[in-house]
């Protein structure tokens, strides 16, 4: 079958629109924080209103750095209670997928917090008995502390499927990660960070870390001058009192 070349034409892709419908509250939470953040990068964590998205709060939660990679849930919506079969509240989200896959999420991690930058990882449930066919979507967006750094993040996991036996836990079938402009609206339609990039951002950003005294130029050292021993007054010789100054210039006075 020939393909025929769409360079020179507007595209709409259908992608976006399809998952939209799929998971509404991830384009619901989506939308919200974006009318959150306006202008700026990121918006504060003391802005998120929970009477605002009531419609995602079964599936919504706050995560909090603890670590590089690795945030725990401060709150977590009933949804994610159900797919654990326990309180979630207090534990790393990583808990949530298969160990195998807990490496990708927690690069996904440190890329929203570092970045800052925005994560949609398209989700499988894992599969055994009791345990149905299972899709899911989990939106990971940059939050401000209480004190402007970037350690929160506003995020829902939403499901389709029948949850079976639980404990349910993930494996990754796909994350896309894009970084926030100040001032651009945020679109997952914009152009996602390749792992190459964001493993290039990484490594730049462990070597500023690393790098003694990088945020300011190390100081002059001079080491002291060894002072000149006193001299003894010779026999018969009026003694004379020596004062030595701070800045080590000796003055000679009578006794």
């Amino acid at each position: 079958m020939e393909h025929q070349d769409d360079s020179d034409r507007e595209v709409v892709s259908l992608m976006k629109y399809h998952n939209d419908i799929r998971f509404p509250a991830v384009h619901a939470l989506r939308q919200y924080w974006e009318e959150l953040r306006g202008p700026r990068q990121v918006p504060s964590r003391a802005e998120v209103d929970p009477r605002a998205i009531e419609e995602t709060l079964e599936y919504a939660f706050i995560l909090e750095r603890i670590a590089p990679g690795v945030g725990r849930f401060r709150l977590a919506g009933m949804h994610l209670n159900d797919l654990m079969g326990m309180e979630v509240r207090g534990m790393p989200c990583t808990s949530m997928f298969m160990p195998e896959h807990r490496a990708t999420l927690s690069r996904a991690l440190e890329d929203v917090f570092a970045g800052p930058s925005t994560a949609l990882l398209t989700l499988a449930g894992e599969r055994g008995v009791g345990r149905p066919p299972m899709d899911a979507q989990m939106l990971l967006l940059p939050l401000a502390s209480d004190f402007g750094d970037v350690t929160r993040a506003l995020g829902c996991l939403c499901t389709i499927g029948p949850i079976g036996r639980s404990p349910r836990r993930f494996i990754v079938k796909d994350d896309v990660v894009r970084p926030i402009r100040t001032g651009v609206k945020h679109e997952l339609t914009d152009p996602p960070q390749t792992r190459d990039d964001r493993l290039t951002a990484r490594r730049t950003r462990q070597q500023l870390n690393e790098t003694p005294g990088f945020s300011e130029p190390a100081a002059s050292y001079t080491p002291p001058q060894p002072r000149t021993p006193p001299s003894r007054p010779e026999p018969g010789e009026k003694p004379r009192l020596r004062l030595v100054r701070s800045d080590g210039e000796t003055v000679e006075t009578d006794s």
